[in-house]
């Protein structure tokens, strides 16, 4: 059976309606990760009862990031802490991609190099728990994690390739190639598509996607709000 594209419309939904439902707190109208997986929220749609049950789900000094093709008017107990252009690609196209360093599975184990990595780089929400949403991998020198990639969003027929990340002082070695490349045939195997988001303004990132056989397939907006 064919992959229905549609769902990416409503990805974080869509993953949390089905194959992630397990990570999922909220209710028929609005729904969110728990907060120590990652900060991923989504709406059914933007009627007046569906942004009142995010309002709910999101407790005081929280916030949560939804992906939007329009950002609505949300309930005056939320905060719109910021919004950054978002561009969604998926892959297409096999590309050969050499790898000529050892990559390894990363887990639950390594979650606190892998959050310091992170922090350092500042991909994207990643929490405690984020490594129990798909396959992470990494790239170490000398015992040191220095660059990583995995799967995050799962939903019928597609996986996210996200937390793609390098240190500094090894950028410029392909490290991300060979991990994204690894992701995206493990994906393959599994007979789905992997897709990716990246913010509209990291041309750079966008430019080694490309490399890699992914295409723009959608813009939109990733909008964080919070409540007080």
């Amino acid at each position: 059976m064919s992959p229905d594209f549609v769902l990416l419309d409503g990805a974080i939904w869509n993953a949390l309606s089905t194959r992630h439902a397990a990570f999922a707190e909220g209710d028929e109208l609005a729904k969110r990760y728990l907060p120590e997986v990652t900060l991923l929220a989504a709406v059914r749609d933007f009627s007046a009862e569906a942004l009142a049950s995010l309002a709910r789900v999101i407790l005081p000094g929280e916030i949560a990031a939804l992906f939007l093709e329009t950002v609505p008017a949300f309930p005056a107990e939320l905060t719109l802490v910021r919004q950054v252009s978002l561009t969604q690609m998926i892959w297409t196209a096999p590309v050969e991609v050499r790898e000529n360093v050892s990559i390894e599975t990363l887990g639950l184990v390594n979650v606190d190099e892998m959050l310091a990595l992170i922090e350092l780089t500042k991909p994207g929400p990643f929490g405690k728990r984020t490594p129990e949403l798909g396959t992470y991998l990494g790239i170490r020198d000398g015992g040191r994690l220095v660059s990583m990639a995995g799967e995050r969003l799962q939903l019928p027929g597609f996986t996210e390739v996200s937390a793609v990340c390098t240190h500094p002082d090894y950028r410029g070695r392909g490290y991300a190639r060979m991990l994204i490349s690894s992701l995206v045939r493990r994906i393959q195997q599994r007979g789905e598509v992997p897709f990716l988001h990246a913010a509209s303004e990291n041309t750079g990132a966008i430019r080694v996607y490309e490399g890699l056989g992914f295409t723009t397939r959608s813009l939109s907006t990733v909008v964080v709000v919070g409540k007080d």
